[in-house]
């Protein structure tokens, strides 16, 4: 059997608080442990009212003293938003908090604009372009390498499973290089899929860490006892989608029945196009969609989002997908 991931951006819901989100967070990692999910990952976002990760390292250390086994780290951490020196002392103080748990994935678009680049009081161009030297530097700062004037401390000497993320070919060509395992974000950007896997397995050069290319594609996965259901759940995230697209972003909606049928054609049609790389409904449906996409891509491992307004029904989500895919 594959194995199966979670990818959490802590949904902050309507009518929930932060502190909401932040238990229900936790509280999922618990049920993927149980399920036996392999790694549970949050993504960075900056600025947005209905999303609490913002603070990645902080949020990981929260879901790690929840859990004991489950790999936990960043889906991913956007580091052209923060200084490399930084980010190796942060994740050097989650692996010794969590020893041989922590990954780090790490994503080159700054997943903000000028507004939040400035109040992070960083040129987001600049540091775009130096983000292959950063994930060097990054890779030595854990490796302790004398070199370096100051060592990290924490930092220096851990664990980390480090990660390139990627919706395009930029990711995939350096991932390949350095021979890191590469995660595509497929569950929201599938366009360059098929290429990006194309040329990361075609140009990927052994590395200390990795000795064959190693892929993992993301999908939305909302699973229920039937596949209405599961379409109902789905339209929350639908609605979300629709919301950021048209620059409205929010806090995670209530279901809304017949809600795609409610919308114009091409937002009905951007929200199929991301369905290439999903699976609602009942197990069923969702193993046969997870199967068609893992033939696919070929890929290594599968992490599944999709946001669901009712925490229980998304916990209730992860275990049906795992017990479709046994």
């Amino acid at each position: 059997m594959i194995p199966l991931s979670v990818l959490d951006l802590i949904p902050i819901r309507e009518g929930g608080t932060v502190s909401q989100a932040f238990a229900d967070s936790a509280a999922l990692a618990r049920t993927a442990e149980a399920a036996g999910y392999k790694r549970f990952w949050v993504a960075e976002h900056h600025g947005m009212e209905g999303i609490a990760g913002g603070a990645t390292a902080v949020a990981l250390s929260h879901i790690g003293h929840a859990t004991s086994t489950i790999r936990i780290g960043a889906g991913g951490i956007m580091l052209p938003n923060h200084n490399p020196f930084v980010i190796a002392e942060q994740f050097g103080t989650l692996d010794a908090l969590f020893p041989g748990r922590i990954d780090l994935g790490l994503g080159r678009a700054p997943g903000a604009d000028q507004r939040i680049a400035q109040a992070l009081r960083r040129n987001l161009m600049e540091s775009s372009d130096r983000f292959p030297q950063d994930v060097v530097e990054l890779q030595a700062r854990f490796a302790g390498d004398p070199p370096l004037q100051i060592v990290a401390t924490p930092g220096a000497g851990a664990a980390v499973e480090i990660w390139i993320l990627g919706s395009s070919l930029f990711g995939a060509s350096l991932a390949a290089h350095l021979g890191l395992p590469f995660a595509f974000a497929s569950h929201f950007a599938p366009t360059h899929l098929d290429q990006a896997l194309a040329i990361y397995r075609e140009r990927f050069e052994p590395s200390p860490v990795l000795d064959r290319p190693h892929v993992m594609v993301a999908m939305s996965v909302v699973a229920a006892d039937t596949d209405e259901e599961a379409e109902l759940l789905g339209t929350s995230q639908d609605q979300s989608f629709v919301a950021l697209r048209s620059g409205r972003p929010g806090k995670l909606r209530a279901p809304v029945p017949g809600y795609r049928e409610s919308l114009p054609p091409d937002l009905r049609a951007g929200l199929e196009f991301t369905r290439q790389a999903s699976a609602i409904g009942a197990p069923p449906r969702v193993r046969a969609e997870i199967m068609r996409f893992v033939e696919r891509t070929q890929a290594d491992e599968i992490i599944v989002a999709g946001m669901i307004w009712d925490p229980a029904a998304r916990r209730k989500s992860l275990e049906l997908t795992m017990e479709a895919l046994r």
